[in-house]
């Protein structure tokens, strides 16, 4: 798949940009473990305005992360706009414009899902972003809002200037709740011309294969990776790799360690020490005491002498 000059490989795999999640040490780790791209978590276009210092922490890269796409969220054209003009971005091979985010507080703004039921003002943003850069463009959206219209809305994507769309098959109301609808996506994926990226569900090799089977040109995964990066490695190889897992919690830390302070970051690990831990013996003991634990080395050697164990 080649989009403005970006050769992004065959059927590539994608790890998608989770709030609170796609942090730079878990995106390493993904690429290391053979994530074609990765997506930063979602950028705000107006704090970017407002208080950069913030954003330019969320933008962190690494050096192993080859093709690294920012994602950008907001309803309002001008600052979308100067996003895309910010220097901020200038180091991303692509830009993304969030158009399914469920989460409440982005809702009530008018950003994210909400704008499938604003499809002239989701057209005016992509138009407006695409006029700002010669990069891939892409947008990321769900089966709809208030009401299923996610053929009408990929197609005015197509035509407003987006290189790929990224669908996720639930609806806004559902969040993350129930299945992924792959009927639709293949759906999607035949009435467009631009290459759809397919979101939703894929866990494992046959959920991979199950998605595959819609026609898309490539695939992202989110909540699959959570706790388990190698995932990447395991769809592309047809098996379960040989992991040392504790290397991978270390070298994660390791890299968050090099730019954030050691108390914002021992709260903020714990989310991911909790996914690294799920499939331990007793993982709820082990969970337990890692979310109680208040110093990063002693989770480690925790997780250390469980895997040791496994």
């Amino acid at each position: 798949m080649e989009i403005r000059g970006v050769e992004f490989g065959e059927n590539p795999l994608f790890l998608a940009p989770m709030a609170g999640v796609s942090d730079v040490g878990f995106r390493e780790q993904a690429v290391k473990f053979g994530a074609d791209v990765t997506v930063t978590e979602m950028l705000s276009t107006r704090a970017m305005a407002h208080n950069p210092k913030k954003t330019n922490l969320m933008t962190i890269t690494s050096p192993y992360e080859k093709l690294v796409v920012a994602q950008i969220f907001g309803h309002e054209s001008e600052f979308m706009a100067k996003a895309i003009e910010s220097e901020i971005l200038n180091k991303f091979t692509a830009i993304d414009i969030n158009m399914g985010c469920p989460a409440p507080k982005i809702l009530k703004n008018g950003d994210g899902g909400a704008l499938m039921d604003s499809i002239h003002l989701a057209g005016h943003i992509i138009e407006t972003c695409r006029d700002m850069t010669d990069k891939p463009l892409s947008v990321k959206f769900r089966k709809g809002c208030s009401t299923e219209n996610y053929l009408e809305f990929g197609k005015m994507c197509e035509d407003s200037g987006a290189d790929y769309v990224v669908f996720h098959a639930r609806t806004v109301e559902q969040g993350y709740s129930g299945e992924a609808d792959y009927d639709a996506i293949a759906t999607l994926k035949a009435k467009l011309k631009i290459p759809v990226i397919g979101n939703g569900d894929v866990v494992d090799i046959d959920s991979y294969n199950k998605m595959l089977k819609t026609g898309v040109d490539g695939v992202m995964i989110g909540r699959g990776a959570l706790g388990q990066p190698w995932i990447f490695k395991e769809l592309k190889d047809g098996y379960l790799p040989k992991v040392d897992k504790y290397r991978v919690v270390k070298e994660h830390i390791e890299t968050l360690r090099k730019f954030y302070n050691e108390d914002w970051l021992t709260l903020y690990i714990r989310k991911h020490l909790l996914w690294y831990a799920k499939d331990l013996p007793k993982a709820s003991t082990v969970r337990m005491t890692l979310a109680t634990c208040k110093d990063i080395d002693e989770c480690l050697n925790i997780l250390k002498e469980c895997f040791e164990k496994e």
